[in-house]
């Protein structure tokens, strides 16, 4: 099982924390720190609310912060943007996982895409046609 890039993202923040206050420089910090995320500029990519997500989206979300574990062997996989839906990122920076569709005899066709940024995180109920960006202030 892969580590979520958001838990990898707290543990190079606490690796940092803790050289700048027990003094010492960044360089002995974790070097794999990621770096800003770009704004989305797909003209494809539209926004959900976190707060109108079905209620199995939210289940993947924490599972995703949990670490797992997860219900399908393939959700963490690296999920390549052939689409070209989602902004143009290296090969690895794109994530994905199920989002339970109930009664549905297979995966289904929902997903949960995350990006390598700070809860970066796309939804989509289609599978890929189409791709909203979580924002999780709403």
């Amino acid at each position: 099982m892969r580590t979520p890039h958001r838990l990898a993202r707290i543990g190079a923040l606490a690796a940092l924390s803790s050289v700048l206050l027990l003094g010492g420089t960044p360089a002995m910090a974790a070097p794999h720190t990621v770096a800003a995320t770009a704004a989305v500029s797909a003209d494809s990519v539209g926004s959900v609310c976190y707060s109108q997500l079905p209620s199995q989206a939210h289940d993947t979300l924490n599972l995703i912060d949990q670490g797992g574990p997860f219900p399908y062997p393939r959700d963490g996989i690296v999920f390549s943007n052939r689409e070209g839906a989602l902004p143009a990122q290296s090969s690895g920076y794109y994530h994905e996982y199920t989002v339970i569709t109930p009664g549905a005899p297979t995966r289904g066709t929902r997903r949960i895409i995350t990006g390598q940024g700070d809860h970066e995180d796309y939804y989509t109920a289609d599978h890929y046609a189409s791709f909203a960006q979580v924002d999780w202030t709403c």
